[in-house]
């Protein structure tokens, strides 16, 4: 996590592709960030709904991850997305929190916000906890 933290390249695919930005990650919490850009925009101009959920996705995991014991790790089985505005340029900030950890799951939240402030997305998921092999 601390080289994420640090914009090190190479550790997520995803993160790079997208030049997504880890703005913070604390116990619980995640901050990310992602340019909109031309090639992101669908037929009406607007972002692209599924790159914005795939950022809220990844935020959630990434705040659920700072939870984790050494020998859990977690996957997302549902994602659930209210689209409230269209964005076409500028910036999205996708602000993530752990609601719950249970036994076998892990429910979280986001908003996600364009650089003034409108909100974009709101995204819940819900993670399975996996328990590594030693």
């Amino acid at each position: 996590m601390k080289s994420l933290q640090e914009g090190k390249k190479g550790l997520n695919p995803y993160l790079d592709t997208f030049d997504v930005t880890v703005r913070g990650i604390a116990k619980g919490l995640a901050v990310f960030s992602m340019p909109v850009r031309p090639a992101y925009l669908q037929g009406a101009k607007a972002m692209q709904g599924g790159l914005i959920v795939a950022l809220a996705d990844e935020a959630i995991a990434h705040a659920m991850m700072t939870e984790l014991a050494p020998d859990e790790g977690l996957t997302t089985i549902e994602l659930k997305s209210n689209f409230l505005s269209g964005v076409s340029d500028g910036e999205l900030i996708a602000e993530a929190s752990v609601f719950k950890k249970g036994q076998s799951l892990m429910i979280g939240d986001c908003l996600v916000t364009d650089g003034k402030g409108r909100s974009i997305c709101r995204v819940s998921a819900t993670f399975m906890l996996l328990k590594k092999s030693k």
